[in-house]
């Protein structure tokens, strides 16, 4: 699996409906994923799956630059879905296709059934004419790892060890099943991450490859921010860890939203049988680390928050060569995920 500042082809996304997880009938979110595909189409083609409901509106919401094509699926969180690319070096494109349970499945999954989206990858990959290895039985989402191309992969114990994933496999042979489906060698795992009750902890809110042997990661010195213990843990677990080349880590430390961002309008969310349910104040997982680095461009959350132009700031001077671009994603934060939850990139096979 190539890294994700790796030269990329094209990013997927999948197109938000779902009543019962979005305010007003996801228009709002609608909106924001609008910003941010036309953010990303800057630096690569970005493909819109959307159902046959909702292809108008989504055709007629994107610029047409954007391809928009009929896909069916449960709710619209790419990264989780969609297929982990790979590549073979020598100009050969693979995916990887985990077994995809709604974050935890009839243990402690967020919406029942599942089924449309765990049909998403083989789509995805069939349309990118990429053979795919089919992980039955073994559940994974993209937004657990990050790699470094370099033989590492990184992610955290709260979500990958979670009884709702794969409770018949130990620690060692989960890590089998990374480095074999990855083409990794090594796992640097992190304790917790910091949304314990949608995804089990993903590592994309927490820290984040940014070039060989350097990470970026989430930090607070505000002892009464709810995510100071883990962003404190997280950076010196990293700062202590060592990657597949033997190389000490690197860890540049990035700003968290100074205000907690709270869910409002829950009241425009239909309750349904199967669900979650969502209510006013909930804790929403607002992170700058959930960005998307593609191509030339890094395109990163915001939150009208005091600390969003430091955090472009911050990254900026982590991506140098880079454009960082930032898009406004309360309305994505509120339903779960944000900017690289909702994206999947295909790297370039032919990049050396």
């Amino acid at each position: 699996m190539p890294a994700e500042y790796a030269p990329q082809r094209r990013v997927w996304m999948l197109w938000p409906e779902r009543p019962d997880n979005w305010r007003d009938n996801a228009k709002p979110a609608q909106e924001a994923y609008a910003q941010v595909a036309i953010a990303v189409s800057e630096f690569a083609p970005v493909t819109v799956g959307a159902s046959k409901a909702q292809f108008d509106r989504a055709r007629k919401m994107l610029p047409d630059y954007i391809r928009v094509i009929p896909l069916e699926s449960d709710d619209a969180w790419m990264r989780d879905v969609g297929p982990t690319f790979l590549v073979d070096g020598k100009g050969g494109l693979r995916a990887a296709d985990w077994t995809f349970n709604a974050w935890g499945g009839l243990y402690d999954g967020l919406y029942a059934p599942w089924d449309r989206d765990d049909k998403v990858a083989a789509q995805v990959a069939e349309a990118e004419n990429a053979p795919r290895y089919r992980t039955e039985g073994f559940v994974l989402e993209g937004g657990s790892i990050h790699v470094d191309g370099e033989g590492t992969v990184m992610t955290t114990e709260m979500c990958l060890l979670s009884p709702g994933r794969n409770p018949h496999l130990g620690k060692a042979e989960i890590e089998g099943m990374l480095c074999s489906y990855l083409g990794t060698e090594k796992v640097i795992w992190l304790r917790d991450g910091i949304d314990p009750e949608e995804t089990n902890g993903h590592i994309d809110d927490v820290a984040c490859f940014v070039r060989p042997g350097e990470v970026a990661c989430i930090y607070t010195e505000d002892a009464f921010h709810p995510f100071y213990e883990a962003a404190q843990a997280a950076v010196k677990a990293l700062e202590a860890a060592t990657d597949a080349k033997g190389r000490r880590l690197k860890v540049h430390r990035i700003a968290l939203p100074k205000k907690p961002v709270l869910l409002a309008g829950a009241e425009t969310i239909a309750a349904a049988p199967g669900s979650a349910p969502r209510k006013n104040g909930d804790l929403c997982i607002a992170s700058y680390l959930n960005f998307l680095i593609c191509n030339g461009g890094v395109i990163v959350p915001q939150y009208d928050d005091e600390n969003d132009s430091l955090a472009l700031r911050q990254l900026q001077a982590v991506f140098p060569d880079k454009k960082v671009v930032g898009v406004r994603t309360r309305e994505i934060v509120y339903g779960g995920g944000n900017i690289h939850c909702i994206t999947q990139q295909v790297p370039d096979p032919t990049a050396r």
